[in-house]
């Protein structure tokens, strides 16, 4: 084992050793916290994830993520690379892209692969652990989705155009679609168009919402 988490008030609490945490981690620790370099030619997960030991008590949470859903890893586990808050460096496997959009790698999902231990996920809202039985699929919207056991999902849309390949927009009704036997964790999802037009800067014109 890699060392236990408790989990209290939206922090995750762990002790000395070298964790795998989110950017900005971890928000308050005693002793030193050192970052160091992860090696490899290709770290897919690079760009979101830090490596960090520390020598004592430490504290990780994230104000735009304040719900904290801990997994254990009792099966191989898939998560969502931008939403791992914590987790044992040594439990990570690898990680890779996995494609939302079929036949293209743009918006593609980067995931970590841990196959031990256990990993902290933040996000936004609440979490939902779903079991899928052998010969079942169940539907989730890309962004709503935290981390899975199992197979790789597959991106599916009704009808997939020229534009929806060649567009920097996702297909409005691309969902991903998960063969069990599974386990899959969902956070509540969002508007993106709507959530694109309050991010807007004002210019001194008005917009209609």
């Amino acid at each position: 084992m890699s060392g236990a988490v408790t989990i209290e008030n939206g922090f995750a609490g762990i002790d000395a050793g070298a964790w795998l945490v989110g950017r900005g981690q971890p928000t308050a620790f005693r002793g030193a916290a050192v970052r160091r370099r992860r090696k490899g030619w290709l770290v897919r997960d690079r760009a979101a994830l830090d490596l960090v030991e520390t020598t004592d008590r430490a504290w990780c949470a994230d104000a735009t993520r304040p719900f904290l859903t801990h997994i254990p890893c009792a099966a191989p586990l898939a998560a969502i690379s931008s939403k791992v808050l914590v987790a044992p460096a040594a439990a990570r496997t690898g990680a890779d892209l996995v494609k939302v959009v079929p036949m293209s790698t743009r918006a593609a999902l980067c995931t970590t692969f841990f196959a031990t231990d256990w990993a902290v996920m933040a996000t936004a809202s609440r979490t939902v652990r779903l079991s899928v039985a052998d010969g079942e699929t169940l539907a989730v919207r890309p962004e709503a989705v935290v981390a899975w056991t199992g197979n790789r999902p597959t991106g599916f849309v009704r009808r997939l155009g020229v534009w929806d390949i060649l567009l920097p927009r996702l297909p409005r009704d691309l969902m991903l679609h998960f063969h069990g036997p599974c386990v899959v964790w969902a956070e509540g999802a969002r508007d993106a168009r709507l959530a694109s037009r309050v991010a807007r800067p004002f210019t001194g014109r008005s917009y209609g919402v």
